[in-house]
């Protein structure tokens, strides 16, 4: 059994959620990536008064460590840590993009059920993005990193099997029309993932070091979804 609180802050859309044994039991969402410093901490308040719990009650913090906004991944940082510090509490940081690969797999459309690569990408400005290559297992095939897209990006990758693209910067790639539409999908809101990957990281005792952990931001400086 696990009750862990989920901080989003990674994208423009942020979410706070409570997961009970990686279910999504009750959520919080703002649209407004201006203000996810005030809206975390007063959607943690509400959360505890809707569902009658105390703060105390949580087995854990999970947290998006980014890619995504810089502000956004220090705001959901810093809000993790010291949630997880006052509560003494595990922490557990997740990648954005693995998290947007889960989502992925949990929309997955029945034109899809045989896509075996998943390609998250996060709009980085220009044409740049975000992204890694993820299978059903959430294997890394390509690791997260910055790309320039052009019109031979994944080429060769794309000659071996389809891809599935999504995300903020799938747009970009899209618009470059190398790939036909049915290798592109959209996935909505994270928290549901996140959810999912925590339970799992929790009963794994796979715990982020508390003291040590930063955000992931691939590029120092990037703040793209601001």
């Amino acid at each position: 059994m696990s009750l862990i609180l989920t901080i989003d802050t990674a994208l423009s859309e942020a979410s706070v959620a409570l997961s009970q044994d990686g279910r999504c039991t009750a959520v919080h969402l703002s649209e407004n990536p201006f203000k996810h410093a005030e809206f975390v901490h007063v959607a943690v308040q509400e959360l505890c008064k809707q569902k009658g719990l105390q703060l105390q009650d949580i087995d854990a913090v999970a947290v998006t460590a980014g890619p995504g906004s810089y502000t956004g991944l220090r705001v959901g940082m810093a809000s993790a840590k010291g949630f997880a510090y006052a509560l003494s509490k595990p922490l557990i940081a997740i990648n954005t993009l693995e998290v947007m690969a889960c989502r992925a797999l949990q929309t997955l459309s029945p034109a899809h059920q045989e896509i075996r690569l998943f390609c998250p990408m996060i709009d980085a400005r220009r044409m740049e993005v975000f992204c890694a290559v993820y299978d059903r297992s959430l294997k890394t095939i390509l690791e997260p990193h910055a790309r320039i897209l052009d019109k031979d990006s994944f080429k060769e990758a794309l000659k071996r099997e389809p891809i599935l693209f999504f995300g903020s910067g799938s747009a970009k790639w899209k618009d470059l029309e190398q790939v036909g539409q049915e290798n592109f999908t959209e996935i909505g809101q994270l928290y549901t993932a996140l959810c999912q990957l925590s339970a799992q990281r929790f009963q794994d005792k796979n715990f982020s070091h508390l003291i040590h952990s930063e955000p992931f931001y691939v590029k120092d400086f990037y703040n793209g979804a601001q």
